[in-house]
């Protein structure tokens, strides 16, 4: 789940700002974690308390109102339930990687994954983005080969992973859908050699940089064996305490690949118990 949060924190600075480059700074003192660390967080959380899962994404969301949501998204924030608007967006896929560490087969990952999505994003489009998403990250952390994550996701969704990214690079363009952004996600860790490069790849598409490197950079922390320890603690530090609490906890029920509890103490800083 660290994946995610770092690609979303080294993507925050480029989702208005894009660029096509690969050598980009990696940190700006401006990166900051968005509404993806936020609803993955609130997945994670609904997870470990075995909660409703939009009751859960609404309270988070309520709590840090201003972290880059969508529109529809903030009119379902003001709705007096947690009736679903049909959205295909890619903010079901963007807050899905705590699925796959808790998920026990893939079968369950599948189905938590549609749980995860559907309470917002009930198009068959956004559900299976956050299917994808979780599939992908789940086989790469059975140590599947990349090949096999490429022919598995394309089979089941149908999604075109035979291109390269500096294929789609030159003309590629913001897209917030599912359907017109978790490929090249995907594609972005496919195309990587180690977790930063996934990363840089992801960013270097000039589109929606810190949702599309959240979702690389979760299938990278699985695949290349976690998140590297210096820029972990970097981003570590960016997250508020009780962010820190729920990974943590998460991480010490799932394990993750990235060891957390080793960040939390070389950082010295800690988490204390969720309000």
């Amino acid at each position: 789940m660290l994946g995610a949060i770092t690609g979303d924190i080294i993507g925050s600075v480029y989702e208005n700002f894009h660029t096509k480059r690969k050598d980009f700074r990696l940190f700006l003192p401006v990166a900051f974690y968005t509404d993806d660390t936020v609803l993955s967080v609130a997945v994670a959380d609904a997870l470990l308390n075995g909660a409703d899962f939009g009751r859960t994404i609404k309270r988070y969301a309520w709590r840090r109102p201003l972290r880059g949501y969508g529109p529809r998204f903030y009119r379902w924030m003001a709705s007096p339930g947690t009736k679903p608007y049909n959205s295909l967006g890619n903010g079901s896929a963007m807050r899905v990687s705590a699925v796959a560490y808790a998920a026990r087969n893939e079968e369950e990952a599948l189905l938590l994954a549609r749980r995860s999505a559907e309470c917002t994003h009930n198009h068959p489009e956004g559900i299976k983005g956050a299917q994808a998403v979780a599939l992908a990250i789940y086989r790469a952390r059975m140590g599947k080969s990349k090949e096999e994550i490429r022919t598995t996701i394309a089979e089941e969704f149908g999604y075109s992973l035979s291109r390269s990214i500096d294929q789609i690079r030159p003309s590629y363009k913001t897209n917030l859908t599912c359907p017109g952004s978790v490929p090249e996600a995907i594609i972005a860790f496919l195309d990587s050699t180690d977790f930063e490069d996934a990363l840089r790849n992801a960013v270097s598409l000039g589109g929606d940089a810190d949702t599309q490197a959240a979702i690389a950079g979760a299938i990278a922390e699985a695949f290349y064996g976690g998140v590297p320890l210096e820029i972990a603690m970097r981003v570590w530090k960016k997250l508020p305490r009780s962010y820190r609490s729920v990974v943590l906890r998460f991480h010490q029920r799932h394990p993750t690949p990235t060891n957390v509890e080793q960040i939390a103490a070389l950082t010295g800083l800690p988490p204390v118990p969720q309000l």
